[in-house]
């Protein structure tokens, strides 16, 4: 068969042929050692986590090599694509500070670079001249298999020219159609794919060098993949081949599900005559199910797959990455103990310390990264950070924020300027929640329930409170505070020296943390705050007396 008078006839309007494409996109200007490297996403919903994940590798990647991190939007299928999607994803990378050097910026942006259009569905004549030109060379052919036939019947379709050309590779119907059949086909005006000519040997594998795990085995390809749709939309095969060819992408950063299709994509670059960038196949961002079973975060399953979901939840940008850099490299963790003071864009990121198991994302772990992270925060910091979750998400707190500035930043400054700083803050949306006595108080609402320690006698803890209401003076400086506490203490039978309270603790009644937990109880409704001293301050003699009223009028009935 004349394979080019073939794709004359298949594509008789491509006016520009893929040489032509090859040669105006031209060599990028960088240095021999950087990197250029994308995400790819398809707006068909949320940005997942696992994408920052990826883009985060990126984007590490890109920058300590000296290269260029972009953007490419991936919009070919059309009939899954959620509107404003590919708003939400750059905006969702924006926000974690990975905004791409170039590429897509949003559909209200002009977009950066000169290696665009960055938006593939503005791309389809590009496709079209590289799959004329595969048809050219015989390694691309018409499919005419109906849409509307059914897996079942084109997959008997399959095995019938199997049995009859005794033939084990999976190879389709339309494979060997001699030109006077596709003509007779195209003048019925029937829809048409192109699919890859396939010279793969399915018993047969090549060595390839994956970034991240070394060398690694996989078959050929034997499979005859669509490359252009009828619609003459192309899927990610052909379209990432043509596109990471014209943009220079030197690193294809992509998780592990990838890597089964990854001979099919070579065998493309093969049958192109281009030569491919180098992947790295990174592991699956997973969690653990209510059954215990691990499983790949789901869009359809989890929320938090969701890059939104952290900042309803108010995670600092700071805390979402690095806890991520957790799970890239895990040297990490060893590294910002010994570092505290620098930035953790400072770390020695490599790409061949990421691991091949799939992490699993813990929550747990995610806060206490993010404790550690806030507690470096200054009081104005957290304020203003709080201030900003509210307003988007909790106005009536928002407003109380706004009308107890002041009171607020002394508030979280508490604990907050020592060698080991209060760490209580994971994320913006428990500030309510965490200082609720302070803000309930000063909203003047109803005080809660008292949650003594049940160990303590409900006539001692009455007692206690009714004498302290008589002595205590915010005037006092915090050593005298104190040794009010102590003196209570030893007129109710309560220990004041802790190490001696230690060695023989059933000989007491309790000791004097027992007694200022009363106080502090009384004041906070909590068993553990701030220092309770500074609390008793910001709250005022008013309110401290208000409190303490209210605590012994419930004891009393």
């Amino acid at each position: 068969m004349d394979n080019k008078k073939l794709a004359n006839l298949l594509f008789p309007n491509v006016e520009k042929d893929a040489e032509y494409y090859l040669k105006n996109y031209r060599k990028r200007n960088i240095k021999a050692q950087a990197e250029v490297t994308r995400i790819a996403p398809s707006p068909t919903g949320y940005l997942h986590i696992g994408s920052v994940y990826g883009a985060f590798i990126d984007k590490l990647i890109a920058h300590h090599s000296g290269g260029i991190f972009f953007m490419r939007l991936e919009d070919t299928d059309a009939k899954r694509e959620v509107e404003n999607a590919g708003d939400i994803a750059f905006d969702m990378l924006c926000h974690f500070d990975l905004c791409p050097d170039e590429g897509y910026f949003g559909s209200k942006k002009p977009q950066v670079g000169e290696y665009g259009d960055y938006v593939q569905s503005k791309r389809k004549d590009i496709y079209i001249a590289f799959a004329k030109y595969l048809v050219e060379k015989g390694r691309a052919y018409p499919c005419f298999c109906e849409k509307s036939q059914g897996k079942d019947d084109i997959l008997k379709r399959r095995q019938e020219e199997l049995e009859n050309n005794f033939d084990i590779e999976e190879k389709d119907v339309c494979r060997d159609m001699s030109f006077e059949q596709i003509e007779e086909n195209l003048s019925k005006k029937m829809p048409f794919a192109i699919r890859l000519k396939s010279n793969g040997n399915p018993e047969k594998t090549f060595k390839f060098y994956d970034e991240i795990k070394g060398e690694r085995e996989i078959r050929q390809n034997a499979k005859d993949a669509v490359i252009l749709k009828s619609n003459f939309t192309p899927p990610y095969s052909l379209a990432h081949v043509v596109d990471d060819t014209l943009m220079g992408t030197t690193l294809v950063v992509r998780g592990e599900e990838w890597y089964p299709s990854l001979s099919m994509h070579l065998e493309l670059f093969e049958a192109l005559s281009l030569t491919p960038p180098k992947y790295a196949h990174t592991p699956v961002v997973c969690k653990m199910d209510d059954n215990g079973n691990k499983r790949k975060l789901s869009k359809r399953k989890d929320k938090e797959a969701d890059t939104r979901f952290f900042i309803e939840k108010g995670y600092p940008v700071k805390s979402v990455l690095e806890y991520l850099l957790n799970l890239i490299n895990s040297n990490f963790e060893d590294w910002r103990r010994q570092n505290q003071a620098l930035s953790f864009y400072d770390f020695p990121f490599s790409i061949s310390k990421i691991g091949s198991n799939n992490p699993m994302f813990d929550f747990q772990k995610l806060d206490d990264c993010s404790k550690q992270v806030i507690s470096k925060f200054k009081s104005e910091e957290i304020y203003e950070e709080t201030l900003k979750w509210a307003e988007e998400f909790d106005a009536s707190f928002a407003e109380i924020l706004k009308n107890k500035k002041e009171f607020c930043i002394k508030l979280f400054s508490i604990d907050r300027f020592e060698n080991n700083p209060r760490k209580d803050i994971a994320k913006w949306s428990e500030v309510k929640g965490l200082y609720d006595y302070m803000f309930l108080g000063i909203d003047g609402k109803k005080l809660k329930e008292y949650d003594f320690d049940e160990k303590l006698d409900k006539k001692d803890i009455f007692s206690i409170l009714k004498e302290y209401s008589k002595t205590f003076n915010l005037n006092d400086d915090k050593q005298t505070w104190f040794n009010k506490i102590r003196d209570l203490s030893a007129r109710f039978g309560f220990c004041v020296d802790m190490k001696e309270y230690r060695k023989n603790p059933t000989a007491y009644k309790g000791s004097v943390a027992d007694v200022s937990g009363i106080v502090r109880v009384a004041m906070t409704q909590r068993r553990n705050s701030p220092d309770l001293y500074y609390l008793m301050e910001l709250l005022g003699k008013n309110e401290v007396q208000k409190r303490l009223d209210n605590v012994i009028k419930l004891l009393e009935n």
